[in-house]
């Protein structure tokens, strides 16, 4: 499918765009932010502009409702069970104080933002995984949210778009948050045996228990440049297999290049691309 754009690591200069960024002009007053790919200064305005992305090509995160606005057409996004938060099941020491700070400081009640939306024209079911909300960790109400939006996918005949990024199952909530990995594939299966399309969009970064059920359960998957994705860290692997690992192991090139993922895609690109994906698939359905 030529709309796909695989995108690999460009072979020389040319492919890479030139060598060298034009000068940025920017107000002395500015607030600006370092890359940590090409270490330069890049004012906040230019990033903004560009969709949060460095001249180099580096991705800074961005949290759930900047990519809601970037990805979905203008007012088209209606949220669903935005009332469901955590509680503390286990009566985990301090849980109580971190869900506070977490919902404070992501200002989301919850690691993960559920609806229906627009992309490009196509309707489509829609997760953002939150960040700023304890790493986008995985707990009961993500589980719970995530597997009640493909429910809602398989009674209307909708396809599934989800942006993952998480540290994995939330620790706090012990095997009730393992538990979420099969609840929510088994949504994912329902899903799909009801011939309904499900896209995964990797971000950085992907981890842990996410990585291992849902992120990776997509009919196709695709990833933004440069995010990390795995399941255990790269040093524990190390440590525990005695071995050095390749030279960027578990970032999305190198799971391209291996088979783990159908393409990489600029952020800029993303809504072209998903839209044709959905195009496609939502055809088929209606047909």
């Amino acid at each position: 499918m030529a709309f796909l754009n695989f995108q690999l690591k460009p072979k020389n200069e040319l492919e890479a765009g030139g060598r060298g960024a034009a000068p940025v002009h920017r107000d002395e007053s500015e607030p600006e932010q370092t890359c940590p790919n090409c270490h330069k200064s890049i004012p906040v305005s230019r990033l903004w502009a560009n969709q949060n992305v460095c001249p180099c090509g580096h991705h800074f995160r961005i949290n759930a409702r900047q990519r809601i606005g970037m990805i979905t057409d203008r007012n088209s996004f209606r949220e669903m069970d935005a009332d469901l938060q955590s509680d503390d099941p286990l009566n985990f020491a301090g849980y109580q104080a971190k869900l506070e700070t977490a919902r404070l400081s992501s200002n989301e009640p919850e690691a993960v933002v559920c609806g229906t939306a627009e992309i490009r024209g196509q309707k489509c079911c829609l997760f953002v995984m939150e960040a700023a909300f304890m790493m986008g960790s995985m707990g009961t109400v993500v589980g719970e949210k995530i597997t009640r939006l493909f429910e809602y996918a398989l009674e209307h005949r909708m396809s599934v778009v989800g942006f993952t990024v998480s540290g994995g199952a939330r620790m706090q909530e012990g095997l009730l948050s393992l538990m979420q990995m099969a609840k929510v594939s088994g949504a994912v299966k329902r899903h799909s045996d009801g011939g309904l399309f499900y896209l995964t969009v990797l971000t950085d970064p992907t981890t842990g228990g996410v990585t291992a059920s849902f992120a990776m359960e997509g009919d196709i998957i695709i990833a933004e440049p440069g995010a990390t994705v795995g399941f255990a860290g790269a040093r524990v692997i190390e440590q525990t297999t005695r071995k050095s690992l390749p030279r960027g192991f578990q970032k999305a090139e190198f799971l391209l290049e291996h088979g783990f993922v159908d393409a990489i895609v600029a952020r800029k690109a993303q809504a072209d691309t998903i839209a044709g994906l959905l195009r496609i698939h939502n055809r088929e359905v209606s047909a």
